[in-house]
């Protein structure tokens, strides 16, 4: 019964150790947690082409000013375009979020985006963007595109509100 017990408790641990993530991971997720503005938007490589469309939702120019609210603790969260006078429309979208670990490699926050009914869209694709810098209050992701046959960046900085 004693060895039963030992075997339990030790399945236990590495179960959850496995699916709780790496522990830079799961530090990452909570300074992550909460609300985020983003402040700024550029493109990497060729600044002219700011209309790019991001994570198939809006014009990039659209997600400036926009609001990001993370809740570390179930992995849900929003964002929010504001209406402007130059076309972009007002919209609040949920998403789940997480931080990929893929084994020898940088770690990338990933999220999905989600319908009124919380159900994942594009086909269930979602969208992994490279932490170039994460701290208390603030937050620096890149998101790979192609443009005119070359490889760009779209570089977001968040400020923690």
């Amino acid at each position: 019964m004693k060895i039963f017990f030992v075997k339990a408790v030790l399945l236990s641990s590495i179960l959850f150790t496995a699916c709780t993530g790496s522990k830079e991971a799961r530090t990452m997720k909570n300074t992550i947690n909460g609300r985020w503005h983003l402040e700024t938007l550029a493109i990497e490589g060729d600044n002219s082409i700011l209309n790019v469309k991001a994570f198939n939702e809006a014009d990039s120019k659209c997600f400036i000013g926009s609001s990001w609210n993370f809740v570390g603790n179930n992995g849900t969260g929003s964002y929010s375009l504001m209406e402007t006078n130059s076309g972009c429309a007002m919209l609040t979208r949920n998403i789940r979020w997480t931080i990929y670990e893929p084994d020898g490699e940088e770690k990338k926050f990933q999220f999905k985006r989600l319908d009124e009914n919380n159900q994942p869209l594009d086909e269930n694709n979602g969208y992994r963007l490279s932490v170039s810098s994460l701290t208390d209050s603030s937050m620096t992701l890149q998101s790979p595109i192609s443009y005119n046959n070359k490889q760009v960046n779209i570089i977001y900085n968040f400020l923690k509100k």
